[in-house]
């Protein structure tokens, strides 16, 4: 079943997948917000790490890494998309692992244009965050 754009909302309570919108249930949505969290804890330990031992400002561009892998989590989950499975055609509802393709063109190029998004997204997050950490 497919749900138009406009009734956003509704996907959020089903197991659907809606074009350039949502192509993950809540069991892989749960797997991207704990790489979303590790990604996240990893960043400021390492941020800390560099800090404490007053490692060259430059070192602390490699924040970039796990700071793009926590956004991309992040965002992932919130949106309720995968970035890889938009660009390979395929959604999962069911358990990890498990997956469905899509054969419906005009879908398959909704999703690369979401799952791009979310990768410009996350790189951007992880650019700010490594510099900042430059600048600090």
């Amino acid at each position: 079943m497919v749900i138009n754009r406009s009734s956003r909302k509704s996907y959020e309570s089903t197991n659907t997948y809606i074009p350039g919108v949502c192509n993950i249930g809540q069991a892989e949505i749960d797997a991207r917000k704990r790489v979303g969290w590790c990604g996240l804890v990893i960043t400021i330990a390492l941020w800390l790490v560099l800090m404490w031992f007053n490692v060259s400002e430059y070192w602390r561009l490699t924040l970039f890494v796990p700071a793009t892998i926590s956004a991309m989590g992040f965002l992932q989950a919130h949106m309720h998309f995968c970035a890889y499975f938009g660009i390979a055609a395929l959604f999962n509802f069911g358990d990890i692992g498990k997956t469905d393709s899509i054969s419906h063109v005009a879908f398959r190029d909704r999703d690369k244009r979401k799952a791009w998004r979310i990768i410009i997204y996350a790189l951007l997050i992880g650019v700010i965050v490594a510099i900042v950490a430059f600048l600090l």
